[in-house]
């Protein structure tokens, strides 16, 4: 959780605000303190949605060794944001390379270099997936009109 307030601008100020929470309320159902409920899925939902960030599904799909692939909505794509896409799926694969390079310079990747790599790879796959997605919604559309 303290990913998703850290990350909601203005941090937990703003976010108490946006949930219509006093702060402490707020903290109080941050760290789960006895005798408060967690932030509902929704009151999260909120709050990452503003965010631009998914860090609640990335952590429950990570624990299941999955990703989270957020798919677009076709009625908001185009050719541009496929373009946009493609660039951010091949900086993406690169920084696994790179990463991995750097991991294979000592001729050893370590505990910690595997858990890079993974991340990274993980990011990656996500984007390529979202990537794919979006071009067959895309193009499904435009044949569907």
């Amino acid at each position: 959780m303290s990913a998703v307030i850290n990350a909601y601008p203005g941090g937990r100020e703003c976010a108490a605000a946006r949930l219509g929470l006093p702060l402490k309320k707020l903290d109080n159902q941050m760290y789960e303190s006895t005798g408060h409920r967690p932030l509902s899925d929704e009151q999260i939902l909120l709050l990452e949605r503003q965010a631009g960030t998914t860090h609640l599904p990335d952590y429950i799909c990570g624990l299941y060794g999955g990703v989270f692939v957020p798919i677009a909505d076709p009625e908001t794509l185009d050719n541009l944001d496929l373009y946009n896409r493609s660039v951010k799926t091949a900086v993406k694969r690169g920084q696994v390379d790179q990463i991995i390079a750097e991991a294979l310079e000592d001729g050893v990747i370590d505990e910690q270099e595997i858990e890079f790599i993974l991340a990274a790879h993980r990011q990656h796959i996500a984007a390529r997936h979202a990537e794919v997605h979006a071009v067959i919604g895309l193009h499904s559309q435009q044949k569907n009109s």
